[in-house]
């Protein structure tokens, strides 16, 4: 099969793990009988929090780990609607530690790797959260790598994070197809020099920002296709 124009130089295939291999939207249905009407705006903040405590705490210099960023920015979701229940708390903490992959991960993950692509996840989570979730997912065995920002210290999108892909594969940013369903993380990987591949899932605008995509999927059912796999 031939891959995509702008793919035909890649050699490994980097993915994001939440919200592009992780289905995040799992874990608002796990938690709508607790929340009710809550469920969706709560959500909504707390991933909203989640994301902006990592961009401002690498502009900060004060670095902590994706489990206490994705802590705190439940406390602030919680608290902004009045909700005070520790042991709800602590089941929607722990849901991060074992999220359900999209049904198509694992064929696809498969496909690419029979070709003899390299396969990875270059995550904002933790060491721990990671290997949890992967492993509960069932992925562990079909990827070469899994890359956390703990090793640098910083979050998505900082440029040195990227980088962690091309050391560990020894090649040029243009030889790794980065993915994710992130229009952020979509543009930070281009600005870094990846061939990029967005899973736009909700069919939502491009982010206004200075790089973008080489592909755009609505899934991950095709992402073998366009690489030649």
């Amino acid at each position: 099969m031939t891959a995509h124009p702008s793919l035909a130089s890649v050699r490994a295939c980097v993915f994001d793990a939440y919200g592009t291999v992780m289905n995040l939207g799992d874990l608002s249905t796990e938690f709508a009988a607790a929340l009710g009407d809550k469920t969706a705006p709560l959500m909504d903040l707390w991933r909203r929090k989640q994301l902006e405590y990592s961009w401002l705490r690498t502009l900060m210099g004060q670095h902590a780990d994706f489990w206490t960023v994705t802590s705190d920015a439940l406390d602030y979701a919680l608290s902004s609607f009045g909700l005070d229940d520790p042991a709800l708390r602590a089941r929607m903490m722990q849901a991060w530690m074992a999220p359900c992959p999209y049904p198509e991960v694992p064929a696809m993950l498969d496909r690419l790797r029979a070709a003899e692509l390299k396969t990875a996840i270059l995550s904002n989570g933790s060491v721990t959260m990671l290997t949890a979730g992967i492993g509960a997912a069932g992925l562990t065995d079909r990827l070469d790598a899994v890359l956390s920002v703990e090793s640098v210290g910083r979050f998505k999108p900082h440029p040195s994070v990227y980088a962690l892909a091309v050391e560990r594969f020894g090649c040029t940013p243009a030889e790794i197809c980065f993915v994710s369903g992130n229009g952020w993380d979509v543009a930070g990987a281009a600005s870094f020099g990846f061939k990029v591949v967005w899973i736009n899932r909700a069919g939502v605008p491009q982010e206004r920002l200075p790089c973008g995509p080489d592909v755009v999927l609505a899934s991950l059912d095709n992402l073998a296709d366009i690489l030649g796999a």
